[in-house]
């Protein structure tokens, strides 16, 4: 028989603002210790070298956290020049070293040449998978694999500083895209070398204006002993947004009391409104606007659509509601 996992049947999501020096599974583990909740997950990891965004999901909020792999992100990146590491940031081992002989000007008259949708391959040193490892096991042990390269955007390139021999840019780019591997080629096209000493996420697209929270923040509001008990985590339940906020863009549906109950046991719902075929929404409870799960919109036989389930919230789950 399976034991039991223990922790908190809590939902929802925390924007953590990750410090440097740690990875995002770390900084997720300690989330997941703060609400003694028992299943949390990320959308996507930062570097240990960045600090930033980092949503993380409790709960039934897991179900949606794929939604931002896909999202648009902001970051502030640092790179030093004259320098080229084997990770493309400040944690590798220097493999080249040449004089920076241009000025902040020339710097910002090449930056419009990475702005743009192109190919780009991620680095041997990326968490990404072959053959069931990550590349930078690979890299850790001096074997070279091949690398998929992937279609990525550059949505701008902003130059903010330069000052003693490092340069400050704010980067907005889609997803997949690696910000290392974006410095390593600017370093390479300056002819000089550059790698990343500091790297920031702004922002994940749909979740520009919400407020993080550091990891001292979320600590100030633990109870003081573990419990099971969800009155002794009120203060930090508070700052827990609702398990949609991270698909906050996805357009809203209402149900009724009796589509309601269908739609929570997976079954298809009809709706009279004149919904986008194939297009996923929202649904929420009319009532009380308590956050359901996401279905997708089919024509009906009989003319009209229907909503058929796709991702469907366990309602037993304490859910954090918000009302849009």
């Amino acid at each position: 028989m399976a034991r039991r996992k223990s922790g908190r049947p809590i939902s929802g999501v925390v924007l953590l603002d990750k410090p440097t020096g740690i990875t995002s599974n770390a900084a997720l583990q300690q989330v997941r210790r703060f609400f003694n909740a028992k299943k949390a997950g990320h959308t996507g990891a930062l570097d240990p070298l960045a600090t930033g965004m980092l949503p993380v999901c409790l709960g039934e909020a897991t179900k949606f956290s794929h939604y931002l792999l896909n999202a648009d992100k902001a970051y502030r990146v640092t790179a030093r020049l004259g320098q080229r590491t084997t990770t493309s940031d400040s944690e590798g081992d220097l493999v080249a070293e040449q004089v920076v002989d241009k000025t902040a000007e020339e710097i910002q008259q090449i930056l419009p040449e990475f702005i743009g949708e192109q190919e780009q391959a991620p680095s041997m040193f990326s968490a990404l998978k072959h053959e069931g490892r990550p590349l930078y096991y690979y890299a850790r042990n001096g074997i070279e694999v091949p690398r998929k390269v992937r279609t990525i955007t550059i949505y701008s390139i902003e130059f903010v500083s330069m000052e003693n021999g490092d340069i400050t840019l704010d980067v907005v780019a889609s997803k997949g895209t690696y910000i290392r591997t974006l410095i390593d080629d600017l370093g390479q096209r300056l002819g000089f070398g550059a790698h990343v000493v500091a790297l920031h996420r702004h922002w994940v697209a749909g979740l520009q204006e919400l407020p993080m929270l550091t990891l001292e923040q979320l600590e100030q509001l633990v109870p003081a002993e573990q419990s099971e008990n969800d009155q002794d985590y009120l203060a930090l339940d508070a700052v827990l947004l609702a398990s949609d906020s991270i698909i906050s863009e996805m357009p809203v549906v209402l149900l009724n009391t009796a589509d309601t109950a269908e739609f929570q046991h997976g079954m298809p719902v009809p709706v009279p409104d004149n919904l986008q075929e194939g297009a996923e929404y929202r649904i929420k409870r009319q009532a009380d606007n308590l956050f359901l799960g996401i279905a997708t919109a089919e024509p009906a036989p009989a003319g009209g659509f229907i909503l058929a389930p796709k991702r469907v919230l366990n309602v037993g789950e304490r859910l954090t509601q918000d009302h849009y």
